[in-house]
């Protein structure tokens, strides 16, 4: 039995950090020993956006083929396997394209305009014009998952009505034509852990708030960067009791020291624990487990042409993939076969 196929997909923002290790590629690395799985770097969807800053977008696209190959080197290097999954770049496959303007032809406008991720983006981008390419930017989303006939995206709770605008669509498609061409995507919901910034417990990692860890980091920055991290401001001397449950190095103790978690919480709070050497215990422990990622990382950026070949090979087959979908679509649709313009 053929296994199920699953899709998933990032913007190209540059160097991935451990927010994105610990919420997506951490279960990414899982789910390709489960599932036939195509990760994909979105660089079309970077476009729906003006960027600025240190964002890219189509008026900021300087670094952008820069940015794609250090997010495909921080795939590899965090474990994704190009024997056990296709790695590539979105645009590679161009079918992706035609299927994004045929599924636009069927869309309906107010599906797009009550979207509330389009109205978040505008809003958070501080967008006085919007751009046809974002208004429409689901139903490129869902010619990303469907043209490979993805049956999960995996997700986190807030994200499911990203994938529900697959499911209409596909469904949509299937009806409107009488046959069942494209799978009805389920979102595959997954447990993200909440990586706190460095600057506090209720801060989010992000690049744009610079309060983070990036993979490309090496173990004296990152020691550098635990140092910094916020913990409990009512804990002024070493032998004051603390409160764990706000202190962001208590936080990365739970992800990266879950065996000592007990003691440090009693040694915190009883004020035998003082907030420095807990610091350089955390860095310890964290170094050791990102260790195999960056060996691994640094022979990939030794060796250029091995993620060239990995994108290359992922691309090939994500393609062919996409051609036999298309031309089920162009049948279906009673368009004329391709090769009928051939002299």
């Amino acid at each position: 039995m053929s296994k199920k196929r699953v899709t998933s997909g990032m913007r190209p923002t540059g160097s991935m950090h451990l927010g994105n290790l610990l919420g997506a590629l951490d279960n990414w690395v899982r789910l390709q020993d489960e599932y036939e799985c195509f990760f994909f770097i979105v660089d079309w969807h970077a476009l729906t956006t003006p960027g600025g800053g240190d964002a890219v977008g189509y008026e900021n696209l300087g670094d952008l083929r820069n940015r794609v190959r250090e997010i495909a080197i921080d795939w590899v290097s965090a474990g994704l396997d190009p024997d056990k999954c296709s790695i590539f770049i979105q645009s590679h496959v161009p079918e992706v394209a035609e299927l994004h303007l045929l599924f636009s032809m069927i869309t309906p406008l107010g599906w797009l305009e009550r979207n509330p991720a389009y109205k978040d983006m505008v809003q958070s981008y501080k967008i006085e014009s919007p751009s046809y390419g974002l208004l429409g930017y689901p139903t490129l989303q869902a010619a990303d998952i469907l043209i490979y006939k993805g049956d999960f995206v995996p997700v986190g709770k807030d994200q499911v009505a990203h994938v529900n605008m697959t499911r209409d669509l596909g469904q949509r498609f299937n009806s409107l034509y009488g046959k069942k061409v494209f799978p009805i995507t389920e979102a595959l919901l997954t447990e993200v852990p909440r990586v706190p910034g460095l600057d506090g417990i209720e801060n989010k990692m992000s690049k744009s708030s610079g309060n983070y860890i990036a993979l490309s980091d090496s173990a004296e920055d990152t020691t550098k960067k635990i140092r910094t991290m916020f913990t409990d401001p009512v804990k002024i001397r070493k032998d004051d009791p603390g409160h764990p449950d706000g202190c962001v190095v208590y936080a990365f103790h739970d992800i990266y020291n879950v065996g000592e978690l007990e003691t440090i919480r009693k040694e915190c709070e009883s004020g035998a624990r003082g907030c420095v050497s807990c610091k350089m215990e955390l860095a310890e422990k964290m170094n050791n487990k990102l260790e195999p990622v960056r060996a691994r990382r640094e022979e990939l950026v030794a060796n250029p042409g091995m993620i060239s070949e990995i994108l290359r090979a992922g691309a090939v087959k994500a393609e062919g993939i996409a051609r036999e979908t298309l031309k089920e679509v162009r049948e279906v649709m009673n368009l004329p076969a391709r090769e009928s313009l051939d002299v």
